[in-house]
């Protein structure tokens, strides 16, 4: 039987995309989904995760390793300091959707362009990538571009409305900055419309689903 992996959401705009990346990657990996669509809208209204937040997703985590989870996904970064904390509370290993975008990031050059679609990933987003370069020795200088626009088109169905606007965005950055980090899990929709990028474009979803099956697969039964 294969392993289960728990994936944390706070809304539903990525789980299909990211179910079928675990049923390309790993197609022997059971998926199971706790979601509290509760969570980004507080943690939006208040600028951070609040200790209410913090409590309900630790309490997923552990749900999620008593139910049998070999390893807890974070779909959200709205959220990811939040997994750091639960990190502490289980054994089972959390990976968070962006980590090993931020590694590959702080790898490919200096000026990082983050792209973001709420004001709640946007600070998780560039403090995350602050310590990966600190971490790995590198120094960097980030450029945010936030369109809470394109978000508020996502949440109204209005996909092509939101691709517009963030493509115009991006190619926007592409002479200012050396990669692009796609700080919103829900921008992976952007990828059949982007074509071939000057410089490398980024997008959490294939990059963190691949770095979960690396870990997965460095479990020992």
């Amino acid at each position: 039987m294969g392993k289960t992996v728990f994936i944390i959401h706070t809304n539903r705009l990525a789980g299909n995309d990211l179910t079928r990346l675990f049923n390309e990657m790993a197609p022997d990996v059971i998926v199971r989904n706790i979601i509290d669509d509760s969570m980004l809208p507080e943690v939006l209204a208040n600028g951070a995760v609040t200790p209410e937040v913090l409590r309900r997703y630790c309490t997923y985590a552990v749900q999620a390793e008593a139910s049998g989870a070999d390893l807890i996904f974070n779909q959200c970064s709205s959220v990811g300091e939040a997994a750091e904390v639960a990190r502490s509370m289980v054994r089972v290993p959390i990976v968070k959707i962006d980590e090993r975008m931020a590694e590959v990031a702080c790898r490919t050059g200096r000026r990082i362009g983050v792209v973001a679609t709420a004001s709640s990933t946007m600070g998780p987003t560039t403090r995350l990538l602050k310590r990966t370069a600190e971490r790995l020795g590198s120094e960097v200088s980030l450029v945010e571009e936030l369109r809470a626009d394109a978000f508020e088109r996502m949440l109204q169905g209005d996909r092509q409305g939101h691709n517009a606007l963030l493509l115009e965005t991006i190619r926007n950055l592409f002479d200012r900055v050396d990669v692009i980090v796609c700080a919103q899990g829900s921008m992976i929709a952007l990828k059949p419309d982007l074509g071939e990028t000057p410089i490398p474009v980024l997008m959490s979803p294939p990059i963190g689903v691949a770095h979960a099956v690396e870990v997965l697969n460095s479990i020992v039964p």
